[in-house]
């Protein structure tokens, strides 16, 4: 069993875009729940849910413009944060109000305006239900600085926060500028949901916020133990729901937010169950088992499939001579696309060609013809199809061609064909922007043919 947890883990931890997004993931669930703890005890946790389509809109809006979406939504979330506040404190319109008033405005603002420019394309729904496995570094560094930001106010002005959590009305009596220490609650709070919403989305961020909090509050009742557990519980139900999604292809987000589902049942169900003195003895107890059992279900079938490793393949070289070759070779040198995570592997080259540019990638799927342009030129390529956006079915995969050099008569395999495609990934211009694509050094059509839809 142990073996198992550790091989899932390790094959895990190879993708460098999982590493990329545990990290980030971590920091933004330990700020959610370190702010959550204070916005549940002031009935105000439904902000969450209220800037998450602020953020949306403004996401929205970022994309038709064509500029860095995080950069121009902080900013006016945190905008709409203050907004909340003082639309709560000095008008007619409170708290639930507030919050339905600017979230529906933004969501429909969001809507027209994608409708009028991109449409509901992939990107859009990234930020709807969360696509943490889709990050490039520029985003990575951001979501880590700004988090580390978060913690370090949050630790520094604790007791601040915790007098006007509990009794706002005492702690002003006492010489405490309440408005400025909501207000920080407001800041923090924006730039987590900001963060958050690469990982959960616009629909599932305030779950990040409010389910900790609760959870803890099942079995604890003193500020700092509540705050610590939180933190606890968030980083444990990320780390399970993200593991989960690895292993079943299930929507990280919506996993994480299961687990947290069954977090919260599990310490009610103690709390009610057992006496004091066993409820947190059974709660780590608990923790342990689940994380041992998820682990050790990975021992399924492994999905990524290795295809003949030591017999011949028909391979099509330039010119169209068909020669038979080994498949067997030296692997560690190349970065292979695997059929487990192909669309996320995918996205990441994508993301962040800078660490790919110049290196070998070998990958399997179905041979395509595309025509863009109207004309007799055609542009290959190898996918699989997947999942997309509003119930239209996407793809994932690379432009393949022979290099430059090549004579133009070049043959191809026939279209539907499965073929493996190993060759340095390269990138060139047409009309002003740059395309990657792979340039062949084999193309190998197979017999065996692996799963031409995939879920991750």
């Amino acid at each position: 069993m142990l073996n198992t947890i550790f091989t899932t883990l390790s094959e895990m931890f190879s993708y460098t875009f999982i590493v990329r997004a545990f990290i980030v993931g971590a920091l933004v669930s330990v700020c959610a729940a370190l702010l959550g703890v204070s916005l549940v005890l002031k009935r105000y946790s439904m902000i969450g849910d209220g800037l998450s389509h602020v953020g949306f809109g403004t996401l929205a809006i970022a994309t038709a413009l064509n500029v860095a979406p995080l950069t121009v939504s902080i900013p006016v979330v945190v905008a709409a944060a203050f907004l909340l506040l003082r639309l709560s404190e000095n008008s007619n319109i409170k708290g639930d109000a507030a919050i339905a008033l600017i979230s529906t405005s933004s969501l429909a603002v969001g809507v027209i305006i994608i409708s009028q420019t991109t449409g509901m394309n992939t990107d859009v729904c990234n930020y709807l239900f969360g696509s943490i496995l889709a990050m490039n570094k520029n985003d990575v560094y951001l979501s880590i600085t700004l988090s580390a930001a978060v913690l370090v106010l949050f630790v520094v002005f604790y007791n601040k926060l915790f007098a006007i959590t509990f009794d706002e009305t005492f702690a002003k009596a006492t010489g405490v500028n309440t408005g400025v220490y909501n207000m920080l609650i407001a800041f923090l709070t924006a730039i987590t949901i900001v963060l958050g919403m690469r990982m959960m989305g616009a629909m599932l961020i305030s779950s990040l916020i409010i389910f900790p909090a609760l959870t803890s509050m099942r079995l604890l009742k003193k500020f700092k133990d509540v705050t610590i557990c939180s933190a606890c519980i968030s980083i444990l139900c990320f780390f399970t729901g993200i593991i989960i999604s690895y292993l079943y292809a299930t929507p990280t987000g919506a996993s994480v937010v299961m687990i947290n589902i069954i977090a919260f049942l599990l310490f009610w169900a103690i709390n009610v169950l057992n006496t004091e003195k066993e409820k947190v003895k059974n709660v780590w107890l608990f923790s342990i088992v689940c994380i041992v059992l998820i682990s050790g279900c990975g021992n399924e079938k492994n999905i990524a499939r290795k295809s003949n490793a030591a017999g011949t393949q028909s391979v099509i070289l330039p010119g169209g001579v068909s020669e038979m070759v080994s498949t067997a070779k030296d692997a560690a040198s190349m970065i292979e696309i695997k059929e487990k995570m192909f669309i996320a592997q995918t996205n990441d080259v994508y993301l962040n060609p800078e660490e790919y540019l110049g290196k070998t990638i070998k990958l399997e799927g179905l041979f395509k013809l595309e025509n863009y342009t109207g004309e007799d030129t055609n542009y290959c390529f190898v996918l699989r199809y997947g999942p997309g956006c509003c119930g239209n079915d996407g793809n994932a995969g690379f432009e393949v061609a022979w290099d430059k050099d090549v004579s133009a008569d070049t043959v191809y395999p026939a279209v539907n064909d499965w073929v493996e495609a190993t060759g340095v990934l390269k990138t060139y211009e047409e009309d002003g922007y740059p395309y990657l694509y792979i340039a062949l050094s084999n193309l190998k059509v197979l017999d065996e043919r692996g799963a031409e839809y995939v879920t991750q």
